[in-house]
């Protein structure tokens, strides 16, 4: 295990060290990129760029369920308000994790008639019900256990909480959270919706106490579900603890190739040198006006979604700086969207 604490902090260091979260807006799309991953785990196959349209200009995804739309919106407004919460440091209790379980499946839920008796999974109703999960189809406890053990929960949590409140400590807090997020899962305590509710409890304690919060990719999912299950067979958190300092390290790397490659590319600009006669060699930059160079893209993309701003830059005769001020107004203006990471994503013509 202290050979991946050791490498988290490691990676952690040199991500606080570039200042990759000080970027405009990075906080939001890093939101946006947690909810999209956690609701795709669940069968939600809204894009990232679909759930920015979607969050930020109310555009629906065609093609697109509105069941996995609402989804989305719903864990935005849950993950709003625990960050809310999280600043005020507010404990854990039975009643403020139903609080957030309503939110999250507000226009998902639905009515149960039980021999249990009758519950409401959109109001954050604790199941009255047995439930099973996964290959096998197997069983999570009795429900009429879940009361007591979600209160020891709370009372385990709010315990960590306020020593870490007192002292801070990073790799605490982390495993705080991932625990936290384990056990939920394993009390399963409402009818749907536990899976996200597990991530959002465990992203709830990271940014109470200021972490980069974590995410599970979507392409991780069977190695994830694997950590849980070794868990809950082992009785002993290990497992997924190892797992999540993994996936997190490993996010967090790809974060700061990205931001490097980034940060490279901004300082690189097309020259092309024109021999003048009678006189030295001078750099010709051609002016263009912002529409027909935004027009010109407009077609470079339509030509290649794969284009790099290197390439828009040598094709368009334009430094590449401006190429890049001109995708970033584009984006802003929902003209276009990237689609994937710097490396190997793709643009999307959102309207011409």
């Amino acid at each position: 295990m202290k050979q991946y604490i050791n490498e988290l902090l490691a990676v952690l260091k040199e991500y606080h060290q570039l200042g990759i979260a000080n970027q405009i807006d990075y906080q939001k799309f890093y939101l946006y990129s947690i909810i999209t991953h956690s609701t795709a785990i669940e069968g939600s196959t809204v894009t990232e760029i679909e759930n920015m349209l979607l969050f930020d200009e109310g555009i629906s995804a065609k093609g697109k369920p509105m069941v996995e739309q609402l989804m989305n919106l719903d864990l935005k407004r849950a993950y709003e308000q625990s960050i809310s919460w999280a600043k005020e440091h507010k404990p854990f209790t039975i009643e403020m994790l139903q609080q957030l379980s309503a939110i999250v499946m507000r226009n998902t839920g639905s009515h149960y008639s039980t021999l249990g008796g009758e519950f409401d999974s959109s109001k954050g109703d604790l199941r009255l019900c047995g439930v099973t999960a996964g290959p096998g189809g197997r069983s999570y406890m009795d429900y009429r256990k879940v009361p007591m053990k979600l209160k020891e929960l709370c009372d385990h949590i709010n315990q960590r909480r306020e020593a870490l409140i007192k002292k801070a400590d990073d790799i605490e807090a982390y495993l705080l959270s991932f625990d936290a997020h384990n056990l939920l899962v394993t009390i399963h305590p409402w009818v749907d919706g536990n899976g996200r509710m597990s991530r959002l409890i465990m992203n709830y304690l990271q940014f109470e106490f200021g972490l980069i919060p974590t995410k599970v990719l979507k392409e991780d999912k069977a190695a994830y579900i694997e950590a849980l299950n070794q868990s809950r067979e082992e009785e002993t958190t290990a497992p997924f603890q190892q797992f999540m300092l993994q996936e997190h390290s490993k996010n967090l790397r790809n974060e700061i190739d990205v931001f490097k490659k980034s940060m490279v590319e901004d300082v690189v600009i097309n020259e092309n040198k024109v021999v003048q006669k009678g006189g030295p060699e001078i750099k010709e930059v051609v002016q263009k006006s912002g529409s027909e160079t935004r027009d010109a893209i407009i077609r470079l993309i339509a030509d290649n979604a794969n284009i790099t701003s290197r390439e828009m830059a040598n094709k368009l005769n334009i430094n590449r700086s401006a190429i890049l001020k001109h995708l970033k107004k584009m984006q802003e203006e929902n003209l276009i969207a990237r689609e994937g990471s710097q490396k190997s994503g793709r643009w999307i013509i959102l309207r011409k």
